[in-house]
């Protein structure tokens, strides 16, 4: 047992078995970000062929779980932040699971609306939190790996449900199938986070709940560290902060600046999510042959957040995002002067997935740095939040641009200048880089310390 901040044994030292499979685990709830969010997209084909109705209805159908997100996301990851991130993360899970199913039993525009509010409250309560847990159960030095890895988890969740749903989409045209299965995929990862995932000890140093001190040791002996005696000194000033410190002076400036390009890339990214299928069926390929395509950008999208994982252990987070975000500009405006040919559209599709998808990991990974923990969750909860706004207009904004009569290259050409104005807006960020300092709550470093050597 040792007085040593319990916070600094989980920076300091190599990361345990029980930390790396958090860290998949936050991976496999991302997936179902990605899934639940795009099998309304998949959806969206047989959606208005059923019920007849045109691009601007439908775009406005699109876009209601991101608004349930939205809100999950800023108010939720308030909750994270007070109740702790295993909580809040199970009963999104048991709101995400409820939405889906019950997506299915709507008869009308409204009713699934509503729906897709409730499955977005989930998501969003959801993603503010385990953003935390990945930042939290890691070290310093792969915190930004474990980030960006948590990031790729809503791709590979689109891409493994989109093989899914092609093969149910090929049978069977009726849509809600696709809904049971998130359902039931979801309602499978409950009792996987009761059992393996232990509250945060960011978060109980930090909050000092009654029994804190038991539940820090017992999750530091699950990781095979060192238990401590003493739960780690919180000064007056920093018992005194709330999550409302994302406002005030010394964090408002980095939280306007995150929010914005968050907004700003968003409205290209879900541009592309929502749009792809019903744009490929516009071209004349059939629905199965869509998700193909969405499933293509998604795998681009998935090894886009990798490789950027990667690039972060060698390279500044800043300028791999600046350049990723620039990148998007390009590759959304070339799918939108993309011809008719399936092989040359996945191909570009995939590289707009790679481009787009490694934007939304470069800002996940500054949210995470630039955000100190007692605020973590409900920073990430904010920018998230109101970033994603952007995703609520743009299936909107470009159903109506559709419908105004404005052709694909001019859509696409409007819809991807969000990224290059997320791109200008990082420019003004200042990453911090000094450490984490134990009972101040710091912004963390951008700059990892080495993993200390296993004694011989």
């Amino acid at each position: 047992m040792t007085t040593t901040d319990p916070r600094d044994i989980i920076a300091r030292t190599p990361m345990s078995t029980l930390q790396v499979t958090v860290v998949a685990l936050t991976i496999a709830l991302n997936a179902l970000d990605g899934f639940d969010v795009l099998s309304i997209s998949f959806a969206a084909p047989a959606i208005y062929k059923e019920w007849g109705i045109d691009n601007a209805a439908l775009g406005i159908v699109l876009s209601m779980e991101l608004i349930g997100m939205a809100l999950g996301s800023v108010f939720l990851g308030g909750v994270a932040d007070k109740i702790g991130r295993r909580p809040t993360i199970l009963g999104c899970l048991v709101a995400m699971a409820f939405g889906m199913a019950m997506a299915t039993t709507a008869r009308g525009l409204v009713g699934l609306s509503i729906w897709r509010i409730v499955t977005g409250l989930g998501i969003g309560g959801m993603l503010a939190a385990i953003n935390a847990v990945a930042a939290e159960f890691s070290n310093t030095r792969r915190r930004a790996l474990s980030v960006s890895l948590m990031s790729i988890g809503y791709p590979v969740g689109a891409v493994l449900g989109g093989l899914v749903v092609a093969q149910l989409l090929r049978f069977n045209t009726d849509w809600r199938p696709i809904f049971y299965f998130g359902a039931a995929v979801t309602a499978v990862l409950i009792p996987i986070v009761y059992f393996v995932v232990p509250e945060s000890v960011h978060w109980l140093a930090r909050k000092q709940p009654a029994g804190a001190l038991d539940r820090i040791n017992q999750a530091l002996r699950r990781m095979g560290h060192t238990t401590v005696s003493a739960l780690p000194e919180i000064t007056a000033l920093a018992r005194s902060r709330s999550i409302g410190e994302i406002f005030q002076p010394g964090l408002v400036a980095i939280t306007t600046i995150v929010t914005l390009a968050y907004f700003f890339h968003i409205t290209t990214f879900y541009f592309i999510v929502k749009w792809i299928p019903k744009i490929v069926v516009d071209m004349g390929f059939a629905q199965s042959t869509a998700a193909g395509v969405l499933v293509w950008t998604n795998v681009g999208g998935a090894t886009g957040g990798a490789v950027f994982g990667l690039l972060t252990l060698r390279f500044g987070l800043k300028p791999l995002t600046i350049t990723l975000l620039v990148l998007s500009t390009v590759m959304v405006t070339l799918f939108g002067r993309s011809p008719a040919d399936l092989e040359r559209l996945s191909l570009i599709c995939a590289m707009a997935g790679f481009c787009t998808n490694a934007g939304i990991v470069g800002l996940y990974a500054i949210i995470a740095q630039v955000f100190p923990t007692q605020v973590r969750a409900f920073g990430t909860g904010f920018t998230v939040g109101v970033g994603r706004g952007g995703s609520v207009l743009a299936p909107i904004i470009a159903g109506f641009l559709f419908n105004a009569g404005y052709g694909l290259p001019v859509v696409a050409l409007t819809m991807a200048s969000g990224s290059l104005l997320a791109a200008a807006v990082l420019i003004m960020l200042k990453l911090a880089d000094r450490p984490e300092v134990p009972g101040q709550d710091r912004p963390m470093r951008t700059t990892p310390l080495p993993e200390p050597r296993p004694a011989r």
